[in-house]
């Protein structure tokens, strides 16, 4: 009979036991499981469908097939050979900005190290540069720049544009847009000198989020030559620069390059030349690949809206007729185009040169309900906001409006993303951006030649046959 009762005993503390094990278990995984989705290919992943719906045109597509699959603003996926959980929405972009350096910190690819090879992460590195910048772009600073930027874009103009009845112009920006960037970063203004390293950055940045198969051919293989023939031209700049420095040829202010000779540390924290060189790809990419593809898309919006065209025109003509022959644009000129610029914002809401960027979590954290693993990739969409009607009414139309008055709810206007890591050269783009618009429609109408001609995504928006338009000038 004790045995009996022993062994029921025993039966009953096993059933319960499992009870509260399966309720635990059930508990933990409502509150605590990972985001719904798939992972794909092993290695590969999801990522050849990522890049594929941006070289077909429509970037946003890979984002919001899952959410309507899963129901979720937040998913699991792999991507670039890890697990990544895809956020989406306002509340996850402001958990992302306010976490930074706390729950996530930016993340790249290993591969990055074999373009930009460094004694110091990528992500060290990028802190370091963040923290070099403040002076080169202080307001004051800035206001200088916009005489520049102006007396470069109008060279360009005369150059490349006026007396041409047709121009391809993706190729016309980018070589503008480098052209300031040399200017202002590392003070070279010898155009075949540009044309030694200008060319290779094109394979550089199809290259950053191509798949790193490090093969004769390949995208990435292209990228790293590339990435050491650039290397190879700004470390001879900067030696030369270091002599000027020294024998008082160069200012220690007069670019970001000097900026970083003379705040250089000595022992372990001095940074090499290929150190140096490698932040001033960095600036370089930023600062014209960016512009480039923003200032193609206004182009091509202004081609297809007359209405619109006829906004900005009125604006800037306002602001030319204001100044005297040969008068450059001042900081007040630029105050003034506030219609231009919630054009050029509108822009960026429906073609943002960057459709996402990379965290990665530094601790286990739940978010939405979902728990997010130590080392995951988390991913934010620029698009899963800005085409997403649940924050903008009819997504898809051209409406600058809605940059009036408050202009759009917080974190779902995200071009430049946000918090710690928002782009510090915002401001610089700014200027860049409507210093270039007043030059064009001052000079011009155009007709775009191919009406619909497809936009690559890679990893910027791109005309696939560079924009050629007819161009119409004003008359006098």
């Amino acid at each position: 009979m004790d045995f009996f009762f022993g062994s029921l005993l025993s039966l009953i503390s096993i059933v319960i036991s499992l009870a509260l094990h399966f309720l635990f278990q059930k508990k933990y995984s409502t509150t605590a499981r990972h985001p719904p989705g798939g992972t794909g290919w092993p290695f590969i992943g999801e990522t050849l469908e990522f890049l594929s719906t941006g070289w077909n045109g429509h970037p946003e597509k890979f984002v919001f097939d899952r959410m309507a699959k899963y129901s979720s603003n937040v998913f699991k996926t792999s991507l670039l050979g890890s697990n990544a959980a895809v956020f989406l929405g306002p509340a996850g972009n402001k958990f992302l900005f306010s976490n930074e350096y706390k729950l996530v910190r930016m993340w790249v690819p290993d591969s990055i190290n074999k373009l930009f090879p460094s004694k110091s992460s990528p992500v060290d590195e990028a802190a370091k540069m963040r923290k070099s910048l403040p002076n080169f772009l202080k307001p004051e600073s800035l206001q200088r720049y916009i005489g520049v930027m102006d007396e470069i874009t109008g060279q360009q103009f005369s150059n490349s544009w006026e007396n041409q009845q047709v121009v391809t112009v993706y190729p016309l920006i980018k070589h503008f847009a480098f052209a300031i960037a040399s200017r202002l970063f590392i003070s070279v203004e010898n155009p075949e000198h540009i044309a030694r390293f200008a060319g290779p950055f094109d394979k550089l940045v199809s290259g950053i989020f191509s798949i790193p198969i490090d093969f004769p051919g390949t995208q990435f293989n292209k990228a790293i030559k590339a990435s050491k023939h650039i290397r190879k031209e700004l470390i001879e700049i900067i030696k030369k620069r270091k002599t000027d420095l020294d024998e008082g040829k160069a200012s220690p202010k007069q670019d970001v390059l000097s900026h970083m000779l003379a705040s250089n540390g000595d022992g372990e924290d001095a940074m090499t030349d290929s150190d140096i060189a490698n932040k001033l790809i960095a600036l370089l990419l930023g600062g014209h690949d960016t512009i480039a593809s923003t200032c193609t898309s206004i182009v091509r919006y202004l081609a297809e809206l007359p209405k619109i065209y006829e906004g900005v025109y009125k604006e800037q003509m306002e602001v030319a007729k204001s100044k005297a022959p040969g008068e450059q644009l001042n900081w007040d000129d630029i105050q003034k185009m506030k219609y231009s610029w919630a054009v050029a914002c509108e822009v960026l809401r429906l073609s943002p040169p960057f459709q996402g960027t990379f965290r990665e979590a530094l601790t286990d954290f739940t978010f939405n309900g979902f728990s997010i693993p130590k080392g995951w990739k988390i991913y934010w969409s620029t698009n899963g906001v800005h085409k997403n009607p649940e924050f903008f009414s009819d997504p898809l139309k051209f409406d600058p409006t809605r940059f009036e008055g408050d202009g759009p709810a917080p974190y779902t206007y995200v071009p430049f993303g946000g918090g710690a890591r928002m782009c510090p050269g915002r401001e610089f783009s700014r200027l860049e951006i409507l210093v270039f618009m007043h030059h064009i429609v001052k000079r011009f109408r155009w007709q775009k030649i191919i009406p619909d001609e497809k936009i690559i995504v890679d990893p910027m928006p791109v005309p696939a046959k560079g924009l050629p338009v007819r161009l119409y000038p004003h008359k006098t």
